[in-house]
């Protein structure tokens, strides 16, 4: 027997066993990095189902491109304190002051109850509406403690402005540091 010929994918010695050359290829896969790729498909999805919702309202005339903004929550409200008191502010325009209850509770809530009426009148034809009109409450956790007898409310151009005194027992209390 022969020898093998160079690059028969055989190898061995003349007259010995042959044995497969086994060649080693490396293969590389590059995978393309799409971030968004599972975002886009979602916000197509949405966009099919808002079409579709559109479809459903828009046979009984009801057209929710027109239908007033909804807020998350109303009224919008700030909420922050110091080292004696938490203050919150609301905005609320157009709301007339006998509309409007606060009140604080024993368990840190603060609540803003109130009704905004309608400013124009009944008979009109309505091109945009976006404010919204009617009954409201909101309740909010407070971060501490406050003293329900101590709190001061005013009303200036559409903001409510509150001002509750936080509890003794919820102020931060100095400790001093002896030396020995």
């Amino acid at each position: 027997m022969g020898e093998a010929a160079e690059g028969s994918g055989w190898s061995g010695a003349a007259g010995g066993p042959r044995i497969p050359e086994v060649k080693e290829e490396t293969m590389s896969l590059l995978t393309r990095w799409e971030p968004f790729h599972e975002l886009r498909h979602e916000m197509r999805q949405m966009r099919r189902f808002q079409r579709a919702m559109d479809r459903l309202f828009g046979r009984w005339g009801i057209d929710l491109q027109d239908w007033p903004a909804l807020a998350v929550s109303y009224p919008p409200v700030n909420l922050w304190e110091d080292d004696d008191f938490v203050y919150a502010e609301a905005e609320l325009p157009g709301l007339k002051l006998p509309n409007l209850e606060i009140a604080v509770t024993a368990d840190n809530q603060l609540t803003l109850k109130g009704k905004r009426e309608p400013a124009a009148p009944e008979k009109v034809e309505w091109h945009r509406q976006e404010r919204g009109l009617g009954s409201f409450e909101r309740t909010i956790e407070l971060p501490v403690s406050v003293d329900a007898g101590k709190v001061e409310a005013r009303m200036d151009n559409g903001v409510l402005s509150i001002k509750m005194a936080k509890s003794p027992a919820a102020k931060p209390k100095r400790i001093p540091v002896k030396a020995e």
